[in-house]
């Protein structure tokens, strides 16, 4: 029997790592937590439902038949979305048929970002950025060729510069890769048109 965590648990502490590890093991919940981090905000689960059968029918968007969107809709509808409700990483309104993201998602985002992320962490890019500067300084102030061929000033500015462009690059990546999500959508457009249900 698996353990629910109330909505307000969640929203007063973080996520265990059992329980992220829970909501991440299946396709259909990695699909729906992808999908709320790159719109940040309400969805419809109509919309939801026929982004993911087509995903998994390997269709375009307006390809996905009812039967299948109905399918995913159920399943969703009753289990998924309800798991993840009790979690605290969305808000599940059955009644409106929409699910919304929390700022309990932001722990997902972070963990994301953390294990699926780059092969070299921060750090490592930060330890190979020192090491190239204390070279170049170390060159500089032993009037080391080729160091020695510009003034002191210039190569001042090359460590700024260098350091302002890596805090940047960082700064850029924190902000849009979480869940290697970039300028495009998860998988599929969602655009769902209500007046197709049948």
């Amino acid at each position: 029997m698996e353990r629910q965590v109330s909505q307000s648990e969640s929203a007063h502490g973080e996520l265990t790592e059992d329980e992220l590890f829970e909501l991440l093991a299946n396709r259909r919940r990695r699909h729906i937590l992808q999908t709320l981090i790159y719109r940040d905000e309400r969805i419809d689960i109509g919309t939801l439902s026929q982004s993911i059968a087509a995903s998994e029918d390997d269709l375009a968007f307006d390809e996905v038949s009812s039967s299948d969107r109905k399918r995913v809709y159920t399943a969703l509808q009753q289990s998924h979305l309800p798991k993840m409700d009790n979690a605290g990483v969305l808000e599940f309104d059955r009644d409106r048929g929409t699910v919304e993201p929390t700022p309990v998602l932001d722990d997902v985002k972070i963990y994301m970002d953390t294990v699926r992320g780059r092969n070299l962490s921060w750090s490592d890019y930060y330890l190979g950025l020192t090491a190239l500067v204390t070279v170049v300084l170390g060159g500089t102030l032993l009037d080391i060729v080729p160091f020695s061929l510009l003034p002191a000033a210039a190569w001042s500015a090359f460590v700024v510069i260098t350091l302002g462009g890596f805090a940047l690059a960082h700064r850029h990546y924190a902000h849009q890769n979480h869940l290697r999500i970039g300028t495009s959508s998860p998988d599929v457009e969602l655009e769902y048109d209500e007046s197709s249900e049948q």
